[in-house]
Order: C-alpha cells, then structure tokens, then sequence
C-alpha cells in the first residue's frame, strides 16, 4: 500500500468526524480551546486505535482468507463506504446534540461512532499483510485535523452545514476506489 493511498484511506475515514464535528461547532457556536482539543483528542485517539483493533482480530483469522483476501478487503471498504453514504442522505434528527458533545457520554459514543469504520479498514489492512502502526498514528492525526476544521468550520459558517453530507459522500467514493486498486493489484481486473 503505497502513502498516497494511505492518506487517503486516512481522509476517508476522517469524513465521518467532519462532518460530526461540523454539526457540532453549529450547535456550540462558541466553541473553546478545551471543546476542540475533547474533540479532536478523542476522535483522532479512537480513529488510531479502531484499526489496531481490527488488525488485531484479522491476524487471528487472516489464514482462513489468504487465497481471496483481495475480495474481502474490497467488500469490507465497499461495506464501509456504503453505509458512509446511506448515513449522508438518512434524516438527521435535531436532538443528536442536545447536551455538549466534547463532554462525558455524548463524547464517548461520538468518538465510536465516527470511528467505527477503521475498525474494518485495520482489518483489511491485516488481510493484506500489512503493519498497521504508520497506517494507525496517520489515520489518527488527520481525524484530529479534520475535527478540529469542522468544530472551526461548523462555528465560523452556520449556514454551511450542508458540507457534513457531501464529506460523508466523497469519503465514500475514496473507499470504493481504493477497493477497486486493490482488485488492480491483485490482477482481478487487468485486461
């Protein structure tokens, strides 16, 4: 897996807490240094530690997959990509943020849904043979980076909020294109 691809696995998945903290910077308008660095801290911690979670798992059953592992990896970026999609156009409901979400549970359970994703990726990473430590720290800082934009992004520019639903999009259209490099790779779809 070259860095370029990397990165942008790294950008897909930080989709997810964009557009999460987008909509969290509208509701808190004001938000202060301690709500972006709970914020970034968190999703950028959880988005590095989801894909060791699933690297791990995949070691255990990489074996079982080693003669179409190309294919599982696809499907499970498909997967992901996919429900990134169904999640941009599904109705938002407007009490999603009805406490602080740099605080407590909210916070918690912000931060596994919005990484929930890498937790497939680090096992597709795994299915393919891949460390998954550089992959891991660079899926970290750039969810923190890209949480960090949108609180700014979300507390700056109300009326943009419109931006949440085509980040989800094009996260997407990043995972199903790398999926469809790796069938390249692996000789499923030369010609």
């Amino acid at each position: 897996m070259t860095l370029l691809s990397l990165i942008a696995i790294a950008v897909a998945l930080a989709m997810d807490a964009f557009a999460v903290s987008i909509a969290a910077g509208v509701m808190i308008k004001n938000v202060s240094f301690r709500q972006f660095f709970r914020l970034s801290w968190h999703f950028g911690l959880f988005q590095a530690l989801m894909p060791v979670i699933g690297w791990s798992a995949g070691l255990t059953i990489r074996g079982l997959f080693e003669q179409f592992d190309h294919w599982v990896a696809f499907c499970l970026l498909f997967f992901v990509g996919s429900t990134m999609i169904w999640e941009a156009f599904k109705e938002k409901d407007k009490d999603d943020f009805s406490k602080d979400p740099t605080k407590g549970s909210v916070l918690v359970m912000l931060s596994v849904a919005t990484s929930i994703d890498a937790l497939a990726v680090g096992l597709s990473i795994s299915i393919l043979k891949i460390s998954i430590w550089l992959p891991a720290v660079i899926i970290g800082i750039t969810a923190a980076i890209f949480t960090a934009t949108g609180l700014y992004l979300g507390s700056r520019f109300v009326h943009i909020s419109w931006l949440s639903r085509y980040a989800d999009i094009i996260g997407a259209v990043v995972l199903y294109l790398i999926g469809i490099n790796i069938l390249f790779e692996h000789g499923v779809l030369s010609f």
